[in-house]
């Protein structure tokens, strides 16, 4: 990022009560108002962003449409720069094209993979049992059977916990990362 100190608008910092929570303890613009926004208003979205979620998965800059924020934590309090950044337009149109092609490729990707969803109780139920008959006196990787029954991931992996759980199914053994399932 290059930065320019022209770029620099305001600075604020953002304390934190441990009864009321985060509160704004000072601000100061520089250069001429720009009233893009009323920093009392955002300080507990400001703090909540950037102090919030797991350690080392906090953003150190956030950029809206008009300016963008950086911020530098100090114990409890939460140090924000205000910026206004200076030919990103050009770049968040360029990111823009880029976005709009991965969509582009994701759907047709979709489209092609489009695998029926499974909803009906009896449905499932009924796959459940044509399961358990296949994997009779046999070994099936989970992949295989998947294949027999046209499920996503998320659905096949589904319908075999609900089966183990029952003990309808087993874990015959692991091949790398693949399950092959034996019905009991």
């Amino acid at each position: 990022m290059n930065f320019n100190e022209d770029e620099l608008f305001g600075a604020a910092l953002i304390g934190f009560d441990m009864i009321d929570g985060p509160f704004l303890k000072w601000k100061k613009e520089y250069g001429n108002p720009t009233n893009l926004m009323k920093l009392d208003d955002f300080a507990m979205n400001f703090y909540l962003a950037f102090r919030g979620g797991n350690a080392g998965k906090k953003p150190r800059a956030i950029l809206y449409d008009k300016f963008y924020i950086v911020a530098f934590p100090n114990d409890l309090e939460l140090c924000c720069l205000f910026m206004k950044p200076q030919g990103i337009d050009r770049n968040i149109k360029q990111l823009n094209k880029i976005a709009t092609r991965i969509i582009h490729e994701m759907d047709v990707d979709e489209e092609e993979n489009d695998v029926p969803t499974v909803s009906n109780e009896n449905t499932i139920e009924e796959m459940k049992r044509l399961i358990v008959n296949l994997l009779s006196g046999i070994e099936m990787p989970t992949p295989e059977i998947k294949k027999y029954f046209k499920l996503s991931n998320s659905q096949i992996y589904k319908v075999m916990a609900d089966l183990e759980n029952s003990r309808k199914v087993k874990r015959a053994r692991k091949e790398g990362r693949t399950i092959l399932w034996t019905a009991n």
